[in-house]
């Protein structure tokens, strides 16, 4: 139950964001630059990171979204998702994105340890400035959208099938034009 009076049409997120929708805006501007924007790294793999953060950081909803949004990205490969949260070192994934994961999770914990040695072992496997610099971006910013969801006590529901159907969405749309669309079939509801 959500510990202030969020809309009770809108889940995770969505809730907090419909209770303060000018903050919203900036808060969805992110994410569609980091995850949906130009890049070298594949949405794909941005999704990947933002789901490992969010699992790492216990947060069901964000975990949830972004790990359906990642399988939208990856020709529906829900299996690697899973082993991403659980194990990302068996994961098929490429080297470059394992040493980019080694430093989001250090974020996570805290950005004070992430070494120059991490940085190195990125860079090696063929991150580029940019890429370790979003990465780490993607990383410090789901920590805030996570505790944003946690706590304010968020909707997070169970139902798999919601968050697939969403994640495609999001996958096809990006985030903004999804905010959009999902806010105006509530509201006409």
């Amino acid at each position: 139950m959500p510990h202030i009076a969020l809309p009770p049409e809108h889940i995770g997120i969505r809730g907090a964001m419909a209770f303060r929708p000018e903050t919203a805006k900036p808060l969805n501007e992110l994410v569609e630059i980091l995850l949906a924007g130009p890049s070298t790294l594949s949405k794909g793999e941005r999704e990947l990171i933002a789901t490992y953060v969010s699992s790492r950081n216990c947060t069901h909803f964000c975990a949830s979204i972004h790990g359906a949004i990642a399988a939208a990205h990856l020709d529906g490969d829900e299996a690697l998702v899973k082993q991403v949260k659980t194990d990302f070192t068996q994961a098929n994934i490429t080297p470059k994105l394992k040493a980019l994961l080694v430093i989001a999770g250090k974020v996570q914990q805290d950005g004070k340890l992430v070494t120059a040695v991490d940085v190195d072992n990125a860079r090696k496997q063929g991150a580029t400035d940019l890429e370790i610099h979003d990465t780490v971006l993607i990383a410090a910013a789901f920590c805030m959208y996570n505790r944003y969801v946690d706590g304010l006590g968020t909707v997070q529901p169970d139902d798999e099938a919601l968050y697939r159907e969403r994640g495609r969405m999001v996958a096809r749309n990006g985030y903004v034009q999804t905010s959009k669309e999902y806010l105006e079939t509530v509201h006409s509801s």
